[in-house]
């Protein structure tokens, strides 16, 4: 059994900060260095905001924590976040 969601499930959350889907932004895992899309990530959502997890070694990539007044976005687990324009 998984318990955790894929990185297409982190869009609505993270739409608060882009103004596009940035799930299909590739991006660069600072730990193992594995580059593919956010969609790949694993989520692990809770009731205080979202974890994203590399699904080559399961370090943390993303934070988005939800204080009901304040959003915070922690991108410290990534090397590079990169979108490509249509």
């Amino acid at each position: 059994m998984t318990d955790y969601l894929d990185g297409n499930a982190a869009a609505g959350p993270l739409s608060e900060f882009f103004a596009i889907d940035v799930t299909t932004a590739r991006g660069r895992c600072l730990h193992c260095g594995r580059t593919d899309a956010l969609a790949t990530a694993q989520l692990y959502p809770n009731s205080h905001g979202l974890l994203l997890r590399c699904p080559g070694c399961t370090e943390i990539l993303l934070r988005l924590v939800d204080t009901g007044d304040t959003v915070c976005l922690d991108l410290h687990g990534l090397s590079f976040v990169e979108l490509h324009r249509d």
